[in-house]
């Protein structure tokens, strides 16, 4: 009995990002040469004509990340909003995304081709530990919407779980990874037990395990950000049976879990504010089943069939209310949505000809609930999201040079709220999604790339139906938005890439790629900025027109001894009426990272940078706006592959060396403080 063939199968991904490096290659894959496998056939961040960053497990592992927040730091276009809370953190790409207005809902977020989507008032909306992936990719701006969904206006970020033949070496049948991590910001520590068995060559499975807990974490003052605290328990569990010809067709079951149980816990987690304690259980369940018979010999049939089920709430229970307020009540809120992808491509080479043209239907079925001890409640309106989505798009390359992908996406989407629901009513729409993306090699060395597309988001029940009672803010209360027109989005990409190997020594290679976007927003979905109204404002509106345009920087460099890399972005954006910067902007940033190694002894080091500049608006503006800022960390690997330490992993690293009290400007509190990290891990296989 052997785990052989399946680990075979397994390296064919990791082949095609070494096919990119030129002769006397290492083998060794920067960032820019990892493999892209969510925009359609699989090809290499650099050759894909999108602005996309893949997050490797070894770039998951060296960040050492607490929340997945975390894990973000080096990606360009891509902030967290919220705070480091792990019930508090959503995304932002390009200046897309704020927890104030369901924005949630223009960036989709997928764990295994499960959609996943979360919306609570001071509540972030994706819940996970960082130790359940082995691949994150984010793909950035709406020519994403083909594929995923219209009204993807930010993006999408797929989240890809470990697989048990990550675990089994070849000629091995069983494995076991124990690992652990100390965090010094606050006495936080995590243990991992990850178990992976091969029945026989077609069938293995895994099993993980993970807690992690962390005080109270402190700023560069000292200071520590209450009701951060926290303790979670999450796993995953997954059985993949291979079968067929050369075992090419294959089916996988998966179960994850995270729950995070906390009492007295702050109520708002998005940042810091004046509203008491609450108890607070959070469990997040996505179970997939999936299908794939890639049908290497007949070109006609590249099947993936995906189902997946996501359960996401949290019920809450005595508060500590400073005001009278149904927020306050016991309650329960949640999501659960089912959801199936069927998609084929076929493909055809020719002498100087590829194309590969893929085609499928996505359909979903998502409840909303929110529930108190007294009732419903406005705020949170209840009611069913029923979407079907028939998509196309076709990949052409001539000559290894001139790639052409249109594409073309209608998604049909019925909302409707509860009985409950004051002024609900059934609502019906169709959104469209077509694009072109094109890529021209000029040589071996340079490339150029561009990309237009349109997408259409539909407004959410949480924009159609909230209201909530008079307040200071808004003394007359505000009341539903079911005259809410669709979003629009028209977005342009222009960039160029450069790639050489052999440069200073033999094996090296640098890679870079620049990218330039413009989106043009039509009927933007905010909150209502009448405030002071004696009689009820709409909660939402439509803002006539707004832009937002921006450059993206990515480079990497990697040779036997040093290594590097930079991330640089900036996004501006504005209200075209009246030419106010948009609160979702985030501050310009650049994450550089430097490096060495000394292979004789399995180690690497280096230096990793921060530095962000003042902005003066934010999702939480402050008197005077938001002053620049730089971070500094330094990291040591040791990763011996050979011996008796071999499959040994011991990571260190000093976060925030210089102690910095700093604030995103789309945080609700300031970041850490110093922070030392310390990672032991081992895997035994026989």
């Amino acid at each position: 009995m052997s785990g052989v063939a399946f680990c075979a199968l397994s390296g064919v991904s990791g082949a095609l990002a070494q096919d990119v490096a030129a002769e006397g290659d290492t083998g060794r894959a920067t960032m820019l040469q990892r493999v892209v496998v969510g925009a359609g056939a699989e090809k290499v961040a650099i050759d894909t004509p999108q602005a996309v960053t893949v997050l490797d497990q070894e770039s998951i592992d060296a960040e050492q990340a607490t929340t997945i927040g975390e894990l973000f730091r080096q990606v360009p276009g891509v902030t967290i909003v919220g705070s480091d809370r792990i019930g508090g953190q959503s995304f932002n790409i390009r200046g897309i995304g704020d927890l104030g207005s369901s924005d949630e809902s223009k960036i989709i977020v997928a764990v295994d081709g499960a959609v996943k989507f979360y919306e609570q008032y001071r509540m972030g909306s994706f819940f996970s530990d960082p130790e359940l992936y082995k691949q994150v990719e984010v793909l950035r701006g709406p020519a994403s919407s083909t594929l995923y969904g219209a009204g993807a206006i930010g993006g999408v970020i797929n989240f890809q779980t470990k697989d048990p033949e990550d675990f089994i070496k070849p000629g091995q049948t069983a494995a076991v990874r124990l690992k652990t991590m100390y965090d010094s910001n606050k006495d936080g520590a995590m243990a991992s037990v990850t178990a992976a068995y091969a029945f026989s060559d077609q069938t293995s499975m895994l099993l993980n395990g993970n807690f992690r807990r962390s005080g109270e974490y402190e700023n560069g003052l000292g200071q520590p950000i209450p009701g951060s605290d926290f303790e979670s328990f999450s796993g995953l569990a997954k059985i993949v049976h291979r079968f067929g010809d050369n075992n090419e067709q294959s089916v996988r079951l998966s179960y994850e879990r995270w729950q995070s149980d906390a009492d007295d816990t702050a109520y708002s987690q998005t940042g810091t504010l004046p509203f008491g304690t609450i108890d607070r259980e959070i469990l997040d369940q996505t179970v997939v089943f999936a299908y794939e018979n890639p049908a290497s010999d007949n070109p006609w049939l590249d099947l993936k069939l995906n189902l997946s089920f996501s359960d996401t709430k949290v019920n809450q229970s005595n508060a500590s209310a400073p005001i009278p307020s149904p927020l306050f009540f016991d309650s329960e809120y949640g999501y659960r949505t089912w959801s199936g992808r069927l998609e084929n491509t076929f493909d055809y080479e020719g002498e100087n000809i590829r194309n590969y043209f893929t085609f499928g239907t996505q359909l979903s079925y998502q409840e909303r609930v929110g529930d108190t001890v007294f009732g419903k409640v406005s705020f949170h309106p209840e009611g069913t999201d029923t979407k079907a989505g028939f998509f196309a798009q076709n990949e052409f390359i001539w000559n290894d040079r001139l790639t052409l992908i249109p594409g073309v996406r209608v998604d049909f989407v019925n909302l409707d709220p509860s009985s409950s629901v004051i002024g609900g009513s059934q609502r019906h729409e169709t959104a469209f999604s077509p694009k072109l993306a094109v890529m021209y090699k000029l040589n071996d060395t340079f490339s150029l790339f561009g990309s237009l597309a349109h997408t259409e988001r539909v407004p959410t029940l949480d924009e159609l139906y909230s209201t909530n009672v008079p307040d200071t803010s808004y003394p007359g209360g505000r009341t539903v938005s079911p005259n809410l027109t669709k979003e629009s989005s028209n977005a342009v990409e222009i960039g160029f890439t450069m790639q050489a190997f052999d440069l200073f020594t033999s094996g090296d290679g640098l890679q870079v790629k620049t990218t330039g976007f413009y989106n043009d927003l039509k009927d933007m979905i905010a909150p209502n900025p009448a405030r002071g109204q004696a009689t009820p404002v709409s909660y939402y509106v439509n803002i006539n027109a707004a832009e937002i345009m921006g450059v993206e920087v990515e480079a990497s460099y990697d040779s036997e001894f040093f290594f590097g890399s930079l991330a640089f972005s900036h996004i501006h954006g504005e209200d075209k009426s009246t030419g106010a910067t948009l609160t979702t902007i985030p501050a310009d940033t650049l994450a550089v990272t430097l490096g060495g190694r000394l292979p004789d002894y399995d180690l690497s080091f280096g230096w990793r940078g921060l530095f962000a500049g003042s902005i003066g608006t934010g999702a939480t503006a402050r008197a005077g706006g938001f002053g620049g800022y730089a971070v500094h960390d330094l990291f040591a690997d040791w990763k011996p592959d050979e011996g008796m330490m071999a499959g040994f992993e011991v990571r260190g690293a000093v976060e925030n060396l210089f102690d910095k009290q700093y604030r995103n400007n789309l945080a609700g509190d300031d970041g850490k403080g110093r922070t030392f990290k310390l990672t032991l891990a081992k895997t035994l296989g026989w």
